[in-house]
């Protein structure tokens, strides 16, 4: 029997609520990402014991070194197994909740991160304009926003059509494509006898799409990154696009 994700939810709220998504995702490197994190709060130099919201937080990992590092931290996420995964690290300093971030959460902090390509998923580009709108609600006076997206002239160019990742026993068979818009990636996989198959899609947002709707919520772009060292953002060579706006 296939088990075809094509209902009338979101598909990120299935997939991402998926043992296997873990399962295929489980090596993702942590190093990358807290070069990444140590780069970003030297660059917008945080103070001591500043709040930061991890907004797609995902099981946490993020959150939980920004914690290390002394930062009071909240991270947030739609899935609520992700969520009741992280909720084990909760500490007085840091803590999780299950919320939609086109909402917003009716707090303020010193930085908001949103990081490794966590938005762009949604089918009304309204809901774009209303997540930007809910992180300028979210940081004070003093506050950034950082937001870390693919960069999608350069993943067109590097597109892997086909491939197959063995993990676990399982081989995920990989497929990605770009259509109206978006990036596919389809992932078909078989385990313990039945068929599974997920499709992630992000919108191919560009410089210029994230520029407008800055502006548009009344905010201003401060800097852009092309990679986790921070350095100058390149159109067609930079692997990230890593936006700071306040």
């Amino acid at each position: 029997m296939e088990n075809s994700q094509h209902t009338s939810q979101n598909w990120f709220e299935s997939w991402f609520d998926s043992p296997y998504y873990h399962i295929l995702y489980q090596h993702r490197n942590n190093q990358e990402a807290q070069l990444l994190i140590d780069n970003l709060t030297e660059y917008l130099n945080l103070p001591e014991n500043a709040t930061v919201l991890d907004l797609a937080c995902g099981k946490g990992r993020h959150a939980l070194y920004l914690n290390s590092l002394g930062y009071r931290v909240t991270g947030v996420d739609l899935s609520e197994n992700n969520i009741t995964y992280a909720q084990q690290f909760a500490n007085d300093t840091l803590q999780f909740a299950v919320h939609d971030m086109r909402e917003p959460l009716g707090v303020t902090f010193d930085a908001v991160f949103n990081l490794f390509t966590s938005f762009g998923y949604f089918e009304n580009n309204q809901d774009n304009y209303k997540t930007i709108a809910a992180i300028k609600d979210s940081i004070n006076e003093y506050g950034f926003a950082v937001l870390d997206f693919m960069n999608v002239p350069y993943v067109l160019n590097h597109l892997i059509a086909h491939e197959i990742k063995s993990i676990n026993n399982i081989d995920f068979h990989i497929s990605r494509y770009e259509k109206e818009g978006y990036i596919y990636k389809e992932i078909k996989f078989e385990d313990q006898g039945k068929s599974y198959h997920f499709t992630e899609k992000v919108q191919a947002l560009t410089l210029n799409d994230f520029t407008q709707m800055i502006e548009q919520n009344g905010m201003y772009l401060l800097d852009i990154f092309g990679n986790y060292k921070l350095q100058k953002y390149h159109t067609t060579e930079s692997e990230r696009l890593i936006m700071i706006f306040k």
